[in-house]
């Protein structure tokens, strides 16, 4: 029986609006998670975050354990416990941030090696390992260990991470027991269609909750993943959740909605509001810029969140240039509601038979998606 629930709403194209059940919430789908990879999304409190719109969010086994967090929580009862958020977690595996310690990791077919990046301890991931990790945390859905390539690559190694990726698919499902959350798959193989396809049928062969599309935005460039998530998204099993993992411009997301994705997480919209950057429905501004000293708008017009009914552009440039936290609070408030308002307009788009009209006008606006920021000598 599965534990998570999905039913599809309405449909326009590969598109899909969906209501997702998991025990801590209800939502409609395609659905954006902030990232809380130790329990908490940065600068915020969860009542803020709550308030932006969102009862989702991620959290990620690698940084809690790196933390030597999970032992505490799962002692607390699991994150929900632990933390006090009243809604859902999906809890990463830690597969992407694995793949990331490059010059400090070593992986083989029984697992990963790498060195603790708080504290340069070695530590040591396998399918079982990760499964009895977040058996701990209890996530509403955790993901399964996989292996990420860097694109580009050559094809044997992103066929081999394939391979290692069902076996550790198989081994993280024989490791389930009672208590378990329900398993996310990951499906891999880098731009080769073949091998993307390999990989959906063997993932999806396995008795899964949902499917997560891995080892995009890993360096192969947006026009690139877009193509590739042409023929991906359309193929993972229409009656369970489809998630694109480690995504979240705005272009990036409406693209993939067009294919077929359901499930987003990010951490742009909240670390480019520490860095200076605000998300609007009319592009991207870069608050740090001189161009702002004085401005008495807010930072988006007609915006209902707490920074742009409170404060002014000139205001929040002000707590930049003294180096106040205050700035990154209020940026990081505005950019959480915008990532809410937006999901919601591409739910009614799909809803409403008109996402191919939608996707091209946020593409003009976030023509080139990029986290690129600037930097501070605008101030």
């Amino acid at each position: 029986m599965n534990r998570v629930g999905f039913e599809i709403l309405a449909r326009d194209g590969h598109a899909r609006l969906g209501k997702l059940a998991l025990p801590h919430a209800t939502v409609e789908t395609p659905l954006f998670m902030p990232v809380a990879t130790t329990g908490t999304v940065k600068a915020l409190t969860f009542d803020k975050v709550f308030d932006a719109g969102f009862q989702v969010l991620l959290a990620n086994a690698y940084h809690l354990a790196t933390a030597a967090a999970f032992d505490e929580v799962g002692a607390s009862g699991g994150l929900n416990k632990f933390t006090g958020w009243s809604g859902a977690f999906i809890c990463d595996s830690g597969g992407f941030q694995v793949y990331s310690l490059a010059c400090s990791r070593k992986i083989d077919d029984d697992g990963v090696t790498f060195r603790n990046s708080r504290d340069g301890a070695l530590m040591r991931f396998t399918p079982e390992e990760v499964v009895r990790i977040q058996t701990l945390l209890q996530p509403d859905v955790a993901m399964v260990l996989d292996e990420c390539v860097a694109l580009p690559a050559p094809r044997r190694e992103i066929e081999r991470s394939v391979e290692r990726t069902t076996k550790w698919a198989e081994r993280s499902i024989a490791a389930i027991r009672d208590d378990t959350p329900p398993l996310f798959g990951i499906v891999q193989g880098g731009l080769e269609r073949d091998l993307r396809e390999r990989s959906i049928r063997e993932i999806a062969a396995l008795p899964f909750e949902g499917f997560a599309i891995g080892g995009l935005s890993v360096g192969e460039g947006h026009e690139a993943m877009y193509q590739a998530l042409s023929y991906i998204a359309p193929d993972l099993p229409e009656s369970r959740p489809r998630y694109l993992m480690g995504v979240g411009d705005p272009a990036d997301v409406v693209t993939a909605v067009s294919y077929g994705v359901d499930m987003f997480d990010c951490v742009l919209p909240t670390r480019n509001a520490r860095r200076g950057m605000a998300f609007t429905m009319q592009g991207k501004i870069r608050l740090k810029n001189a161009k702002h000293k004085g401005s008495d708008e807010p930072v988006e017009p007609g915006c209902d969140c707490y920074c742009c009914k409170n404060f002014t552009r000139g205001y929040i440039r002000h707590l930049f240039a003294a180096g106040e936290i205050a700035a990154a609070i209020l940026l990081s408030i505005h950019n959480l509601r915008f990532m809410a308002r937006f999901m919601e307009d591409v739910r009614n788009a799909v809803a409403g038979n008109r996402l191919a009209g939608y996707c091209a006008t946020v593409r003009s606006v976030y023509p080139v998606p990029t986290d690129d920021v600037g930097d501070d000598s605008t101030l």
